[in-house]
């Protein structure tokens, strides 16, 4: 079983215990933004006797993120080190407060490693440090005194920042053990960063090898509007098609 369904699991006998609703007086809300077997499974351990009792039911109909105020681009690359050349190059040269994902704590990592290499002052996210270390990193992100923050998709979720308009995918997200299989909600939440709260921004998916272009095929059927910038285009022509200058 996954550790985050082992927890979760623990979790509902734990509320389920302190639960009873043969008493007239508890009333339960639940909430939830999405309705998983897990979820579910949880339900029905806590009302057990729905039939008896009677039970409303709300459901919001499935929303998704608008990309309308998100400009989305693609930019082809023959290997890893052009990626990086990019970012350096190109994309850091812009001076907007950026969040760039890799797909994995190691490609973060080795991301991480060359900008510092290069002199740049960015700080990364990741699944080894502490709760508390990754608290601070986004809180100095937050307060401006770093304009590069890394991070693999554990950052994508829940993520509120206002400053930010620029995302940029070093890796394009794929669904785990699947590396030509998009993951569609995490690509939502990665561009969602950018246009918060109807904000314009961008997004600049760096492209490498067969793999990520299938995944980005599945990215322009999915989500549309997606405009190709040459390596060695101009990016800050693509910032102002996204209304960001």
């Amino acid at each position: 079983m996954p550790i985050e369904l082992y927890i979760r699991t623990c979790l509902s006998f734990f509320i389920s215990d302190y639960i009873d609703l043969t008493k007239n007086n508890v009333q339960v809300l639940l909430f939830s933004a999405t309705l998983s077997d897990t979820i579910k499974a949880f339900v029905s351990t806590i009302v057990k006797d729905l039939s008896v009792q009677g039970f409303r039911q709300l459901l919001v109909n499935k929303e998704e993120l608008s990309l309308d105020s998100v400009k989305q681009y693609k930019v082809n690359l023959p290997d890893e080190l052009s990626k990086i050349m990019v970012i350096k190059d190109k994309i850091m040269k812009l001076g907007w407060q950026t969040v760039i994902f890799g797909g994995t704590s190691k490609s973060a990592r080795r991301l991480h490693e060359a900008l510092v290499k290069h002199g740049y002052a960015v700080t990364t996210v990741e699944g080894p440090l502490t709760q508390d270390d990754k608290d601070k990193i986004i809180e100095e992100f937050k307060d401006g005194l770093t304009q590069v923050l890394i991070s693999t998709h554990l950052l994508a979720q829940g993520f509120d920042h206002c400053q930010v308009n620029l995302v940029v995918n070093y890796d394009l997200p794929a669904i785990f053990d699947d590396p030509i299989e998009l993951d569609k909600k995490a690509y939502l939440h990665r561009v969602g960063i950018a246009g918060q709260f109807g904000r314009k921004g961008a997004v600049f998916n760096l492209l490498c090898g067969d793999d990520d272009n299938i995944l980005m095929e599945k990215i322009e059927r999915r989500f549309h509007g997606v405009t190709e910038v040459p390596s060695d285009g101009d990016f800050k022509d693509a910032l102002k098609k996204a209304g960001l200058m």
